[in-house]
């Protein structure tokens, strides 16, 4: 996998063999990326489910200010950390080992300030789980979690990334703005909700 513009075009990033972490194409990449450029230069954003990097290193290369990794999986994890110290750039990025399904999303350590709050969340679960986003439900709540003030920004971004033609019900903290659908998949780009019921 490569890094398709900025200032790490061109360099390969290592990612996780078969579809374990469903790496996005460089089509729908560069596309989604053309399309919300404007709102990621100088940006702190945040990879969630974030396998080996993809994306967020894609952001960080287009100019976002930082980027926090949220990861699980320890094969992901070493791939991403390998990602992270071949491009150099430990200093604007943050590699958080936590289950998106029970984290705080309120990393700890002495560098957390430069990172948060979020102001671009890309928000990639894995396909299986998005039906299970309904009201009540672990990954429901999760998204809850995200839209707090002192997590994200109120003129945050959440890059959301779905199978076409899912079924799911986002919490009432957010709206969707406008979506794209590319290669049998959906991207909803999110904003919090001003008037939640």
């Amino acid at each position: 996998m490569r890094i398709i513009a900025g200032k790490y075009r061109r360099r390969k990033i290592q990612t996780n063999p078969g579809m374990t972490t469903r790496p996005i194409t460089d089509r729908v990449k560069e596309s989604l990326f053309e399309n919300i450029h404007q709102r990621i230069e100088g940006k702190r954003v945040a990879d969630i489910f974030a396998g080996t990097g993809t994306i967020g290193f894609e952001a960080l290369s287009r100019g976002a200010s930082t980027v926090t990794f949220i990861e699980k999986d320890r094969t992901a994890l070493a791939l991403l950390k390998e990602n992270v110290a071949t491009l150099g750039c430990e200093e604007e990025t943050l590699v958080w080992p936590a289950d998106v399904l029970r984290c705080s999303y309120r990393p700890k350590g002495e560098r957390v300030e430069t990172f948060t709050p979020w102001e671009v969340i890309f928000f990639d679960p894995p396909y299986k789980m998005v039906p299970s986003i309904l009201p009540g439900k672990p990954l429901w709540s999760s998204m809850k979690r995200l839209a707090k003030e002192d997590i994200t920004t109120e003129d945050v971004t959440l890059v959301f990334r779905v199978p076409k033609r899912a079924d799911f019900e986002l919490p009432e903290e957010w709206k969707i703005d406008w979506s794209m659908t590319m290669s049998g998949m959906t991207v909803h780009i999110c904003e919090k909700n001003s008037e939640p019921a």
